[in-house]
This record gives C-alpha cells, structure tokens and sequence, in this order.
C-alpha cells in the first residue's frame, strides 16, 4: 500500500514555460564563459559512458573539505541537498523520532520527512521572521524530534536568523540540528566553526545556486563518526561521473563563480530597491539570491498575469502564515527589469 502522507501530498511543483524568464527556482542567471565551457566540456568527453563513476568520489571529498575547511571524514557527497536531506530523514529514526521544521521554510523538508514516515512539527517564525526560540524549544521537549531544520539564510525569507538563537535550539535539541547554508554564498556568512562546539550539527552546501543546478551536487558537513554512519546509507554510485568532472572543474575556476555571486548581490540591491518603488508591493531584505515580498493584492492574479507575460516566479500565497507573498530570483539586469516592468503593468494603480 503507498504510505498514507502521500495521498496528502501535492508534490513538488516547477512550472514549464516556453520561452519565459524564470526567476522562480534561485538559480544563477549567469553562465560560464564559452572558453571554460569548451574546457569542461572536453573533460567530460574523457568519461567511459559504459563505465560506473568512481562510486566514494574521494577527489570531490578532499577537494570540497578543502574549499570549506573541514577534514576529508566530515563530508558526504550527494545528488543534491535533496538526497542529503532524505539520507537523514532514513537513517535518523531511533528512539526519538520526528521532524521539525521553522516555517515558512524550504517545502523538501516537509515532504521528505513525510514520505520516509517521520512525524513533521511545524513551528512558525516570528513576525520578523526570526526563530520564535521559546515556542520552538517548547516542541522540542514535547516532541524530542531526531532532526531540526534550520536554513541560513533562511528560504523562502532570504534573512538570517539569530546566531544566539540557533546555538540555543542546538544546546536544547536532543536530536541533530541540521543548518541548511544553500544560500550562504550571497550573505558572506557562515556558522560552519559551530562544528568545533556542537556534536549535534550537521551542515548541507550545494553548488546548485552557484551556477551548477543542472549537475545537481550537495554536500553534508559533520562529524566524523555520524558522517561514516550517514555515509552507509547513501546509495553506491549516487554523483555521476558528468557532475564529479562538473565539481572539479568549479573548484579550479573558483573565481569565475566567486566574480558571478558578486555582481549577483548587486543586482540583488537593484531590484530590492525597484520592487520598493512599486505601490502595495513590500519587499524584505535578503541576504540571498532572490527576494521574497508582500503584494497588497490578490498573487495568484498576479501570478498568472505575469506567467502570461513571460516571467515566471515564485508564488507563495500560503494563508495564515504568509498570504498573498511571493518570491523573485534575482536576475540579470535585463531580466530584473523586465520582470519590475511587467509587474508594474500588472499592478491596477500601477498599469497604464
């Protein structure tokens, strides 16, 4: 019998539009350069096609414990933070079982948790958007959850929580506290050294944001002794050999990408500051790749209207918690103003 949380479910939702501007799913609007892709591409085409990838991928693990600055046993790759999170929804069900999760938050969370048969506590952020530490920790020591994720900066709000807030959520958790830093790139900030403090704290990174979505590659960031543990439940051969030359290749090009995050945070403060020019529309500061913000108005009309122009976003109309909101991928220049044109238009005291 399929488990009953399915029936539930609506699933994962990305709309397909031909030819539209898509600023819904936080990727990085900015490609390579064509002669780097020429030079990846040719490795890429050194790869037996009939061959399995080298299935512990122990380049990409010393590669990318280097680039964060962990040791080689603290790192698990991954397809992506989807299969990381997954992989611990699995191996974590113990004697405390259950998931909790701050909202409004990254919908996987959710939806993995309930598919591997966890128990899923919702507990909602502050009107800031900021931890709510006293009602989190009470369901924490009613409901003794395994996991506790935590996205920093959070998604879908793009800020960052409390840095005092979390260290007290990990001091009172008696399960793992998992920090979710997707997005760090774009905020210029860590909690990384927590590991040195926390026994309890597990990390996910991915390259999705950065420019590799299509190669789908995360990693989770651990101590050594729950990594190995983590480590037996990942599926063998679980990074391809396209996305391991994929890694590799970004890792020697680390300034490429790094000059890409920076002219995407200054196109982030472009279209804050022309979204806080438009009437009935409140933007909030991100320290992310996309900016999340309040419409006066109906967004599942303004949603269709602006898919009906071409541009595609992130509707997050999820009443009580956050009605009539959505979220905006920051883009190129002239990506970002054509959607703030568009969005102008589809806005009554704003049309023509």
């Amino acid at each position: 019998m399929v488990n009953k949380e399915i029936f539930k479910q609506r699933g994962y939702f990305a709309p397909e539009v031909t030819g539209a501007i898509k600023m819904d799913a936080n990727e990085n609007p900015f490609t390579i350069q064509e002669p780097l892709k020429r030079k990846l591409f040719e490795k890429m085409s050194r790869i037996d096609l009939n061959r399995y990838p080298v299935a512990d991928a122990p380049e990409l693990r010393e590669g990318f414990a280097q680039y964060y600055g962990v040791d080689k046993d603290m790192i698990m790759p991954g397809n992506g933070s989807d299969e990381l999170i997954q992989i611990l929804c699995l191996a974590l069900q113990g004697k405390i079982k259950g998931v909790m999760v701050p909202v409004p938050a990254f919908s996987m969370y959710k939806i993995i948790a309930a598919n591997t048969g966890n128990k899923v506590v919702e507990v909602p952020l502050n009107k800031n958007f900021d931890l709510d530490c006293d009602a989190i920790i009470d369901k924490v020591k009613e409901n003794f959850p395994a996991l506790v994720f935590l996205s920093y900066p959070n998604a879908p709000t793009g800020n960052l929580f409390s840095r005092a807030k979390i260290e007290t959520i990990i001091k009172k958790s008696p399960g793992m506290v998992v920090i979710d830093e997707a997005y760090a790139s774009f905020s210029g900030q860590t909690l990384l050294p927590l590991l040195k403090k926390y026994d309890n704290l597990i990390f996910l990174k991915t390259l999705s944001k950065l420019g590799l979505a299509s190669m789908r590659l995360g990693f989770l960031i651990g101590n050594k002794e729950i990594v190995a543990q983590l480590d037996k439940v990942r599926l063998p051969y679980n990074v391809n050999s396209l996305s391991q030359i994929a890694a590799s290749f970004f890792l020697d090009y680390q300034d490429e990408f790094s000059r890409q995050v920076e002219e995407i945070i200054k196109r982030r403060e472009e279209l804050y500051l022309g979204l806080q020019k438009i009437a009935g529309i409140k933007p909030f500061p991100s320290q992310a790749n996309f900016i999340f913000f309040s419409c006066a108005f109906d967004s599942d009309r303004i949603y269709k209207q602006l898919v009906a122009e071409g541009i595609v976003v992130k509707n997050l109309n999820i009443p009580p918690l956050i009605p009539n909101c959505m979220r905006v991928t920051v883009g190129n220049r002239k990506e970002n103003d054509s959607f703030l044109r568009v969005l102008k238009s589809v806005i009554p005291e704003q049309g023509a």
